[in-house]
């Protein structure tokens, strides 16, 4: 029996600009994003040294070339060293190797067991935010077939299963042998390989130092950027001289900055999109458009966030209405934050929270409506498509749940009283 043809699952703009999707994942902030990237270089050129201090920095949570890295277990196959070569490289680049940083010199191909080893090796190592595969070519499927559409297909079979996993996946390759004025032209292959990249570096003899490198950089996710580094003569690591984003641009407009003064001033907002731009222009001395500043929004919402504003859309008769409010984590409360990715089906039954006794009990409200407001952000796959019946009951949902909280600190507020 023939299958019947799957629709296509689609969603409209505005829709689309007011869901709250997963924030961008960096490995290196600003260079090494989640997805899969690839570094190229000349042989002996030292990119084996790179990835593997990459690697321990990423393991410890250090820093490298002045930008802040994501912590966790890393997993570096090392194809083409021995043990030996390793641990000897080990001891040049650091006298503490930690204990998450783990190394394979064997592993499959993308022909057979590849894919499914590092799958396994996150499963029971569930803290992986790096894997590194030195080098592409030895996993590579053996063959004839050097084709654009060979080449990406290979990629995208590591580039679903980083994207599945969650994870960054780098690629060391080496480049053709001839040269090409454009060093992302240099990569070994068809251009179906840097295609099918989240991100690309290439690794090139420095035209203005002796032991030099320029780390030529570009990306979906990242700005075009070259590095100039310098191996060190006593241990071997890349060393940053100079950087052409000498600040990555990670300052928030000051319309950003205004809102979040402007939120934790009302606390709390409900009305339409025209009403508040209205409000806002009024406190910042500022003209802004009510379109204009909910993109802002939209734009920096993880980062009003993390200024303990949040906010939502909806739409009713043809309006845009927004609610937006200010809550503050608790004072000490250190689990605050936490919870931000339970399911929205957590509020499908609201229930009026307990007073712990063992709290401030203002303090442990303000958290729970802090809960609530991050876990009335559904999961990436949940709904596939919109539902208006499962969107209501989740916005009844809502209101009821944040009207018992703010009962219950009314309570609180006049006990004290």
């Amino acid at each position: 029996m023939q299958q019947k043809p799957k629709p296509l699952a689609v969603i409209d703009g505005e829709t689309l600009m007011d869901k709250r999707l997963p924030k961008r994942s960096f490995c290196i902030e600003t260079l090494l994003p989640e997805g899969i990237s690839m570094l190229g270089g000349a042989p002996k050129i030292g990119k084996s040294w790179m990835v593997l201090d990459i690697g321990i920095r990423v393991a410890k949570g250090e820093s490298i070339w002045s930008l802040p890295t994501k912590r966790g277990t890393v997993l570096y196959l090392a194809l083409e060293d021995s043990l030996a070569r390793i641990q000897e490289r080990l001891c040049k680049l650091t006298d503490d190797v930690p204990g998450n940083l783990f190394f394979a010199i064997a592993a499959g191909t993308l022909a057979d067991d590849l894919c499914f080893q590092i799958e396994q090796f996150i499963s029971e190592h569930r803290d992986t935010v790096l894997v590194i595969i030195d080098t592409f070519q030895i996993v590579r499927v053996g063959g004839i077939d050097t084709s654009y559409a060979n080449d990406y297909d290979e990629v995208r079979k590591l580039k679903a299963l980083a994207d599945k996993m969650r994870i960054s996946l780098l690629l060391v390759h080496h480049l053709r042998k001839q040269g090409d004025s454009d060093p992302l032209n240099k990569l070994s292959g068809t251009t179906g390989i840097s295609g099918a990249m989240d991100a690309v570096f290439i690794l090139d003899v420095s035209k203005r130092h002796a032991r030099g490198a320029t780390l030529f950089c570009t990306g979906r996710d990242i700005e075009s950027r070259e590095l100039e580094l310098n191996m060190s003569r006593d241990t071997c690591a890349w060393e940053l001289i100079s950087d052409t984003l000498d600040k990555p641009d990670l300052t928030l407009p000051d319309e950003i900055v205004k809102l979040s003064e402007f939120v934790k001033n009302i606390e709390q907002f409900k009305g339409g999109n025209t009403e508040f731009a209205e409000q806002f222009c009024v406190y910042a001395g500022a003209e802004i458009s009510a379109k204009a500043l909910k993109q802002l929004m939209n734009r920096w919402r993880y980062q009003l966030e993390e200024r303990f504003v949040y906010f939502k859309s909806s739409r009713s008769n043809g309006q845009r209405f927004l609610e937006i409010r200010y809550i503050p984590s608790s004072v000490g409360d250190e689990s605050a934050v936490e919870d931000g990715s339970s399911a929205v089906c957590d509020l499908c039954v609201p229930s009026v929270p307990c007073v712990p006794e063992s709290r401030n009990p203002l303090a442990e409200l303000r958290r729970q409506k802090r809960k609530v407001v991050l876990r009335t952000t559904p999961p990436d796959n949940w709904p596939p498509e919109p539902d208006p019946d499962v969107e209501e009951m989740m916005e009844k949902a809502f209101r009821e749940t944040m009207a018992a909280i703010d009962a219950e600190i009314e309570r609180e507020r006049n006990n004290k009283v």
